[in-house]
């Protein structure tokens, strides 16, 4: 190479080296002036892992191991006894799964007929568990211990139900009154508005308290895993993470949650997203609820949101927000003691006098507001409108438990649902023929499979809800495959079982042209329907559902370990706090 070659190399080489000076200079001095959120990708990488570590967490209750695994109370104490040994599971609910009441001839025993009492009793039987609840049958005092504890089921004892007493006060004021009066209301679109009193909020605090009080004096060591049941309790895993902060909270949101605009009617909306947020999980049955409450929490407290890993920052501590669909005990134990559909559609139509050639549609719920009852009466009177030659060949049978009754809306509801049956039995009735059968009484859950097992419809038309395991008991029952599911697009069941005929309840001239759909629906097209469905609920029953949660509860649980070393099941943000420091 000659001269002038080897001194252009030597230009270009220490040209190259001084640009690299440069552009290191720049980095140093840029890394220094600019934000620390953004001034280090080991930031973001440190983020990104602990994304990752989060994304194992199971979205919306359902994984592709879970699919296939065979859900059964096996499955649920293998978890247990694998994943969580030694674990003692605690079930907290307003309403207890047997109920003592007192009658002339000694004590009666009520099972009462409630989703959450038939999706969650299976599974503290398979659990071994507690569950704590209000005791509020006149016998109850009389059926316990010393401890207040009664060994359940009756006959067949697999867990221990600890009942927590209150005052008729404190009833009025906690349940009837801020649960039912305002949280009720405000988290359902059924445009009754919510009535919020400072009084009933106090007592409603000071129950849930009690409660918190009998969780830590039920609990066996410091770490259980506390099921919280529902709206009556949105401060009590705040106020059991205080006493037991090892503890896994699982609160499952059996209601919808409302947008965040209309959550802030409510006057302690802070309170209750911070007792809410003293979770390791809150549960709900759909991601459209459960991105309600995000967008609430980041309305209303100062949080960090992990929208991707569906977790929440807040006070030190993260909790994950997932959708777990709820369900239904498949297969449901008490179908193996009632007699085959046709027996039972013989010993339904005799006892209400419907002849052979009508068709059975049949509503089961309690009498509540949300449960669109009325527009069902209304859709009846549409289809006889329409199509008067159904008139003498259908007849509507309401089972509508009682319920709430000394409030002025669940009065005017009452009212409401007689005035408009009495209407309907004058308008299109007969000497012997009454188109609508409204029974305003309770029903055990035998009497109300019984039912389903005799219909040729079931009518569920939610106005709004969380999930409606009416939809799922019915086509549970149905070992025939056969009956058709008139089902609410605002009911969370909607969204699972698909083949269902899918109605908007506002609308009476659809309801009217389903009904008509359902009545003239051919056997084999129930069966193609029908059979789908079951499979669904016999896949995504209510022992996955429980699974899922505990499956996410053992995760946390075994990366529960802070950096200084201290055990604390629910601080998920250690996870971000150690990437950071290594990153560092």
């Amino acid at each position: 190479m000659s001269d002038f070659g080897i001194e252009v190399l030597w230009v270009l080489i220490v040209a190259s080296l001084g640009l690299s000076a440069v552009a290191l200079v720049f980095s140093i001095s840029r890394r220094r002036h600019i934000p620390a959120a953004a001034s280090s990708a080991g930031d973001d990488l440190a983020l990104e892992a602990a994304r990752t570590v989060l994304r194992e967490f199971e979205k919306n209750g359902h994984s592709a191991d879970a699919a296939l695994i065979t859900w059964s109370p096996d499955t649920l104490r293998k978890i247990l006894a694998d994943d969580l040994p030694e674990t003692q599971v605690i079930v907290v609910s307003n309403r207890e799964p047997y109920i003592h009441n007192t009658r002339d001839d000694g004590i009666e025993l009520l099972v009462p007929a409630s989703g959450l009492v038939s999706a969650l009793e299976p599974i503290t039987r398979a659990c071994a568990g507690t569950w704590i609840a209000y005791g509020g049958g006149s016998a109850d005092r009389f059926t316990v211990d010393e401890n207040d504890r009664v060994e359940v089921p009756p006959g067949n004892p697999s867990y221990t139900l600890r009942r927590v007493w209150l005052t008729e006060e404190e009833y009025q004021a906690y349940y009837l009154g801020f649960a039912n009066e305002g949280l009720w209301p405000l988290c359902h679109i059924a445009f009754t508005r919510p009535i919020f009193r400072a009084s009933d909020w106090q007592v409603y605090e000071a129950v849930n308290r009690k409660f918190a009080d009998t969780v830590v004096a039920e609990a066996r060591n410091k770490r259980p895993i506390v099921l919280v049941q529902d709206y009556h309790f949105a401060l009590l895993p705040r106020m059991i993470r205080e006493r037991l902060p090892e503890a896994i909270i699982i609160t499952f949101w059996h209601i919808p949650w409302p947008n965040s605009e209309v959550y802030s009617i409510c006057p302690w909306r802070e309170r209750i997203l911070e007792g809410l947020l003293g979770s390791s999980i809150i549960g709900f049955h759909t991601q459209f609820h459960a991105n309600n409450f995000t967008e609430s929490v980041d309305r209303t407290l100062e949080s960090r949101i992990e929208r991707a890993d569906a977790a929440i920052s807040h006070g030190g501590q993260t909790t994950l927000v997932h959708a777990y669909p709820i369900s239904i005990e498949w297969p449901a134990e008490l179908l193996a003691r009632l007699p085959a559909v046709e027996e039972c559609r013989a010993c339904v139509r005799e006892r209400f006098g419907l002849p052979a050639n009508v068709q059975l549609c049949v509503g089961v719920e309690r009498l509540d507001y949300t449960k669109g009852i009325p527009d069902r009466f209304q859709a009846l009177d549409e289809l006889f409108t329409r199509y008067p030659e159904w008139v003498g060949k259908v007849v509507f049978l309401q089972v509508a438990a009682p319920s709430r009754g000394t409030l002025p809306a669940y009065q005017q509801l009452h009212d409401e649902c007689l005035r408009y049956a009495e209407e309907l039995n004058q308008r299109y009735g007969g000497e012997n023929y009454s188109p609508v059968l409204l029974l305003a009484e309770h029903h055990s859950q035998e009497q109300v499979y019984e039912i389903y097992r005799a219909a040729d419809i079931c009518m569920v038309t939610s106005l709004h809800d969380g999930m409606n395991l009416v939809a799922k008991e019915f086509v549970a029952a149905r070992d025939d495959e056969q009956g058709v599911l008139l089902l609410s697009t605002f009911a969370g069941a909607s969204r699972e079982l698909l083949e269902a005929l899918i109605v908007n309840p506002y609308d009476a001239t659809m309801m009217s042209e389903a009904l008509l759909q359902a009545l003239t629906m051919t056997p084999d097209e129930q069966r193609e329907r029908m059979r789908p469905m079951r499979e669904m609920v016999r896949d995504n029953n209510v022992y996955r559902w429980a699974g899922s949660m505990l499956l996410d509860a053992a995760r946390l649980r075994k990366r529960g370990v802070t950096g200084n070393g201290e055990r604390n099941s629910n601080n998920v943000v250690s996870i971000f706090e150690r990437a950071r420091k290594a990153a560092s």
